[in-house]
């Protein structure tokens, strides 16, 4: 059991933060949160009571107090971050003497077990604004959706933010091969298939290839081609807790694991040629993907049929409109050993993904 006494704590910097502080005298107990933070990949400070030392006990990133030892902090500062932990479940008092300590959260173990786990590893890790996330689909075959989401993830990598790619279309060929990377080493989708629960950011990135200064997350050449949406929901989650910009190279079907990738998108692009049929196919594509993406935009691609615009097709598809993707030599078929979309660095493609960007980062209040 976990519950609120108080308020949450604020996000922490980003970076690794270091360990809690666990202040207890129970030999129990602390057996029991030793274990809770080797799970989480922290090493905690352990001390009987407020540490004697300046700053110990204001300056931890997560301060772990068992119930044995809430009389002998009550006169500590007031700070956030604290739990007060302890295994009786029909001791009313708890209650009393969190408040009395200032503490955010009274936790009993071990139902409360999953749960300070994933504090404890928030705190180790670091966790701060959450990356900003982008789900790139086209609204028929062919439309450029994968070019456009590459030029998007290398733009970003360029500008220096911490930047993944991830390919959610095991049909799709493979976002490496697109890259020019289809064998550098570091793990893909497959190797996430069983993964419940929390997956560390940091172990995450460090695991997948890094090209062209961002990692990538794809598919390997193997016959899986579904991800249970447990494990997508759990490998998204991490990679959003690294901060930066995650950018998803999306099907045009939607399944379970789809379903997960739309969840944790913060805005979608819809990229959809000038077109009447391919108007009427994206408007079936934007139905689906509405039901779970509310911040869903169309990037329109030339050349444009007679009596269509830009404006025009947003108006058709009742969507806002992101802006006009550029027609540019290998925007749909980069041809092997030339660099990826966008990594030059120049020409209306680049643009087009260094302003838009700028107009998201804006809107999301920096990253």
């Amino acid at each position: 059991m976990a519950g609120t006494v108080t308020h949450d704590p604020p996000p922490a910097a980003g970076g690794r933060q270091g360990g809690p502080l666990i202040v207890t005298e129970d030999a129990e107990l602390l057996d029991d949160l030793l274990r809770l933070c080797a799970a989480a990949g922290a090493t905690p400070e352990v001390h009987p009571g407020v540490p004697e030392r300046r700053g110990g006990w204001e300056t931890a990133p997560l301060v772990l107090v068992g119930d044995d030892a809430a009389r002998r902090v009550r006169g500590a500062a007031r700070r956030h971050g604290v739990v007060l932990v302890g295994r009786d479940q029909d001791d009313s008092g708890v209650w009393r003497r969190a408040v009395e300590i200032g503490a955010d959260h009274v936790l009993m173990l071990p139902d409360g077990e999953q749960w300070l786990v994933d504090r404890i590893a928030d705190v180790a890790e670091g966790v701060g604004r959450p990356a900003l996330t982008v789900g790139v689909i086209g609204g028929r075959g062919g439309a450029g959706a994968s070019t456009l989401a590459c030029a998007l993830a290398v733009t970003s990598a360029r500008e220096g933010l911490r930047t993944l790619l991830v390919d959610a279309d095991p049909l799709g060929g493979g976002l490496d091969v697109l890259l020019g990377g289809e064998s550098a080493e570091g793990l893909r989708w497959p190797a996430f298939a069983a993964s419940r629960g929390r997956v560390g950011g940091g172990a995450l990135e460090e695991s997948l290839p890094e090209l062209h200064s961002l990692r990538v997350l794809s598919w390997d050449r193997g016959d899986c081609v579904a991800i249970p949406p447990q494990a997508v929901r759990a490998v998204l989650a991490a990679a959003r807790r690294r901060g930066g910009t995650v950018v998803v190279d999306l099907p045009r079907r939607i399944d379970d694991g789809v379903a997960e990738t739309l969840a944790q998108l913060d805005l979608g692009l819809l990229v959809v040629p000038a077109e009447l049929r391919a108007v009427a196919a994206a408007g079936r594509v934007a139905s689906a993907v509405g039901m779970v993406l509310r911040d869903l935009r169309v990037a329109v691609r030339g050349p444009y049929a007679p009596g269509l615009d830009d404006r025009e097709v947003a108006r058709l598809l009742g969507l806002p409109l992101a802006g006009e993707v550029p027609v540019e030599s290998g925007l749909l078929r980069p041809h092997e050993g030339k660099a990826p979309p966008g990594a030059a660095g120049k020409g209306p493609l680049s643009r087009f993904c260094r302003e838009f960007w700028e107009r998201a980062l804006v809107e999301a209040g920096g990253v």
